[in-house]
């Protein structure tokens, strides 16, 4: 594995979000975007083990940061768009896929247009030199 120094992974959280449910929002983005990449873009995302003093292997780790910014929720849509626009690997997560259960979760998503989405977050992956100039106005989250 090669260290890749030209790609990077974002979050933007909506700011309006309590701690648990950005977590759980940042959670399940990353997941599917790793689930969404091809083989090529997931030797970029430089996976690899570290191992401690003891001998213990703690897998499958980026060797990459992943900046976690934060943003309104018209900013989020904005992104999104930039994203697609861009060519940027992403997922998001939107209110519609919490509480009840997933197929309710699918209902309730498809009932509601893009407009009236309230988005918790966005990952994405991608080339450094494209991804920056379209979050460099988002603020660390904390």
């Amino acid at each position: 594995m090669v260290y890749n120094e030209t790609h990077k992974f974002v979050a933007v959280v909506n700011k309006d979000l309590e701690v648990g449910k950005a977590l759980n929002a940042i959670a399940h983005s990353c997941a599917g975007l790793v689930s969404i990449a091809s083989n090529d873009l997931k030797e970029k995302m430089s996976f690899i083990d570290f191992t401690d003093k003891d001998g213990f292997i703690h897998k499958n780790i980026s060797g990459l940061s992943l900046i976690v910014l934060r943003g309104k929720n018209n900013e989020i849509k904005k992104l999104r768009k930039n994203f697609i626009e861009n060519n940027i690997l992403f997922t998001d997560f939107i209110e519609t896929m919490t509480g009840d259960t997933f197929k309710e979760q699918l209902d309730k998503t498809a009932e509601t247009s893009e407009e009236d989405m309230k988005y918790f977050c966005i990952v994405g992956f991608g080339e450094k030199n494209i991804i920056d100039p379209l979050t460099k106005k988002f603020s660390l989250w904390h």
